[in-house]
């Protein structure tokens, strides 16, 4: 087992996130994002995972599914081509371990299947850091959900926004996230989350949100853009 400077503990969040091995692209389609959101939901329980619980069925049915005991709060998540990002609450002793274990061996069970392949598809072991403090929860969240603002706007990382309005937009509509669900939009992905994360999150707008992360890449930029401890292309 992996040594963690932070041991997982009952009622504290972890920012956990892993990528594909040697940066690999892990979602190479809608059906790949869509099969990990569904994923989310229903390896986040203490029962067994069947594959024909999924079957062919859409997104939005299985995550209306009865799921028993839970073992993580889900307050945040993201998607990337390569990588993606949690945000987790450990409510059962062990219980992050076990949900990560059960995500990853099940998306990857489906994708070495779709694509012939065997082995690995995420770097072992996954990685992650305590959020200790309110203010920490606020940052890692907002952090978290503009992972895919460099994808509409080139010099994000720098702070630079050349039309905040159309990035807001942009990650309103981007489903695989769950900014949509902290900016008021409803929709039934909402089920994947817990209201742990909204109880800590202050309430903001999500032009708000935006603005505070943009920010704080500005500042980092000042000083050295390299020393973002979470950039991106390191997850």
């Amino acid at each position: 087992m992996a040594y963690r400077r932070t041991p997982f503990q009952i009622d504290e969040w972890f920012h956990c996130y892993n990528r594909g091995i040697d940066k690999r692209v892990v979602f190479t389609s809608e059906d790949d994002s869509e099969r990990f959101l569904q994923l989310l939901y229903l390896a986040n329980s203490a029962g067994e995972l069947r594959r024909d619980n999924i079957s062919a069925r859409r997104t939005e049915e299985i995550v209306l599914r009865p799921r028993g005991r839970i073992l993580v709060s889900i307050g945040a998540y993201c998607l990337m081509p390569n990588h993606f990002h949690l945000l987790l609450k450990e409510i059962t002793e062990g219980g992050i371990t076990r949900f990560m274990q059960k995500l990853g061996t099940a998306y990857a069970m489906y994708f070495n299947t779709k694509n012939r392949r065997t082995g690995n598809l995420f770097v072992k072991p996954f990685r992650s850091r305590h959020v200790g403090e309110d203010r920490y929860f606020q940052c890692v969240v907002n952090y978290i959900h503009c992972n895919p603002a460099e994808r509409f706007e080139s010099g994000w990382k720098k702070g630079v926004v050349k039309s905040m309005s159309r990035l807001e937009r942009k990650l309103r509509n981007y489903r695989y996230s769950s900014f949509p669900d902290y900016a008021g939009e409803r929709r039934a992905l909402s089920a994947i989350l817990s209201r742990d994360g909204f109880d800590v999150y202050r309430n903001q707008t999500s032009r708000k949100m935006l603005e505070d992360c943009r920010v704080y890449y500005a500042d980092i930029a000042k000083d050295d853009p390299d020393l973002h401890p979470q950039r991106t292309n390191e997850v």
